[in-house]
């Protein structure tokens, strides 16, 4: 049994934050989807038309490749700071992405 009268304001703030974090997180993470996925119908529709080459598509996915890979350097920092391991952030992870 847990004694409750050993929680301080601190853990409590920890755990509100951190269950904050999670829900935004799934948020933003659920936005992006959702923007790639018409991005992706915008793409394909210009593609059916002849507005745009596949080659081009191509080139362009090259190039945003290369500079993902130079983002996810810079975000591996900030990915530290996360308390992704928490069941909190898990718990408001989960509830954004469903109800996001």
């Amino acid at each position: 049994m847990i004694d409750l009268s050993s929680i301080t304001s601190t853990d409590i703030i920890s755990i509100i934050v951190s269950f904050v974090l999670g829900l935004l997180i799934g948020l933003l993470i659920r936005k992006v989807i959702q923007v790639g996925l018409i991005i992706l119908a915008i793409i394909i529709i210009l593609i059916a038309i002849g507005a745009i080459s596949p080659s081009t598509v191509e080139h362009a996915l090259i190039t945003l490749g290369q500079e993902a890979s130079k983002a996810q350097g810079e975000a591996s920092t900030y990915i530290k700071l996360l308390p992704y391991n928490t069941i909190t952030f898990i718990i408001g992870f989960v509830i954004g992405l469903v109800k996001g």
